[in-house]
């Protein structure tokens, strides 16, 4: 039973540092253009959930994304206005990038684009359109 026991508590230590890497992440997504925000911070709170409820809820009652987040959480999907201002905001970001790139490495700008084509196929196709919220 101690094993099971320290096994749990590392888990949710282990967790819980993830959680706020994955924090400290969103919040340079704040400031780095290309960075997503919304992807940390639902990875933050699915390790939250499962290593700390005060975390958690300390996320889902946040001003800024609590809401977005909750309607992720209760929906499993994004409304479309939301997949349509993530779309806009991460290739503004990567048609910036690319360009700017594009005088140091060609491969660097085509790779950029390529993995822009590997998100926005995830959010259309891998993630559910829900009602957007009232």
């Amino acid at each position: 039973m101690i094993v099971a026991s320290s096994s749990s508590n590392l888990r949710r230590v282990v967790y819980g540092g993830l959680g706020w890497c994955a924090v400290a992440l969103a919040f340079a997504g704040v400031f780095v253009p290309g960075l997503p925000v919304t992807v940390f911070v639902l990875i933050a709170s699915w390790f939250f959930a499962r290593s700390s409820p005060r975390f958690e809820r300390y996320l889902l009652t946040n001003r800024w994304f609590g809401a977005r987040l909750q309607c992720f959480r209760d929906s499993g999907g994004m409304p479309r206005s939301a997949k349509v201002a993530a779309l806009g905001s991460m290739w503004a970001a990567i048609t910036i990038s690319s360009v700017l790139l594009a005088s140091v490495s060609i491969i660097g700008s085509l790779i950029t684009i390529f993995l822009g084509g590997v998100g926005t196929l995830t959010i259309v196709f891998g993630i559910r359109t829900v009602a957007e919220s009232k």
